[in-house]
Formats: structure tokens, sequence, C-alpha cells
């Protein structure tokens, strides 16, 4: 009959990977067998955050949002018309080929796109924790159940030699 393997035994097998140093793996180790995974990752991150990560957050919702483009579709339409209908030859503050609104259309996508990508690379950050969060939660309960899967054998192994015994000693009383 076969040794049967620890938890610490299957969870190494399962983590197989050369990545982690042997402290690391312990450490894993511990955490998955002893102790709950669950962690609120938003809640941790919200902890972290420096206003510029808060800044960067809420500027890419709002620029990421149908009420910005559609105001400032609005603030492109009204340029043009009042440079180009409303404003006489002599008064237009940025004439025809509109250099002045291209030279703030490049400077807002300038600054904007480095904002936004701050903001999708601390979501990418957050997505990593909360990926590892839900395999360590899918290996503890994979764990658990095995225990458990164990643990009902070992019932019914017992039950049969109980079932088994009783039948031994009423066929001896007959």
């Amino acid at each position: 009959m076969e040794k049967k393997k620890t938890k610490k035994e299957i969870v190494k097998m399962l983590l197989n990977n050369n990545e982690l140093e042997d402290e690391d793996l312990d450490e894993l180790l511990d955490l998955l067998v002893d102790q709950p995974l669950s962690i609120d990752v938003d809640k941790q991150e919200e902890a972290k955050m420096t206003r510029g990560d808060y800044l960067a957050d809420r500027l890419s919702e709002i620029a990421g949002s149908w009420g910005f483009i559609l105001g400032f579709s609005l603030f492109l339409i009204g340029w043009i018309v009042l440079n180009t209908i409303i404003l006489t030859n002599g008064k237009q503050v940025d004439p025809y080929p509109f250099i002045l609104l291209n030279l703030l259309l490049s400077c807002l996508a300038a600054l904007q796109a480095p904002i936004i990508m701050m903001s999708q690379n601390r979501q990418a950050a957050k997505d990593s924790i909360r990926n590892q969060n839900d395999y360590r939660t899918d290996l503890k309960s994979e764990l658990i159940l095995e225990e458990l899967h164990d643990k009902m054998d070992e019932i019914l192994k017992n039950q049969k030699k109980i079932m088994n015994s009783q039948k031994d000693d009423n066929d001896e009383k007959k």
C-alpha cells in the first residue's frame, strides 16, 4: 500500500514552480494549509493609493465616459463654428486650418495618454493580485475536498468493518 501524501506534499506537487524560492514556497504552503485566504483586493489597493493614483483613476473614469465624449465633441463643434461662422475674418482667434485647436488637442492627448496608462497599470496589478488570490483559494478548496474525500473513504471503510463484525457476531450466535 502506498504512503498517503501530506497536504504540504500535495501543494508542492500542484505548485511545482521553479520561480519560487524554498522560503517563499514554505510560506505559501503554510498560508494555503493553515490560514484563511480570502482578501478584499479592492480594499487592500485603496489603502495603498496615493493622491496621484486616485487622480489618475478619476481622470480615466471621466475621460472614458460618454459624457466626456459628447462634451468634447460639442466643444470642438463650437470652436469650429465660432472661428468660421460667428467671428469675421479680422477677429478670428484660430482661422481655418485651426492650428491652435490642433495644438490644444495634441497637448490634451500628450497629457491624457500617460495618465490613463498609469490607471491601467494599477488595474492590471490589482487583477494580478486577484488572480493569485483566486488560484490560492481554488487550491485550498481542492485540498479541503481531497481531505473530506479521504475522511469519507475512512468512514465507509470503518462502517464496513463494523457491519462485518456485527454480521460475524450474529452468525456465531446462531
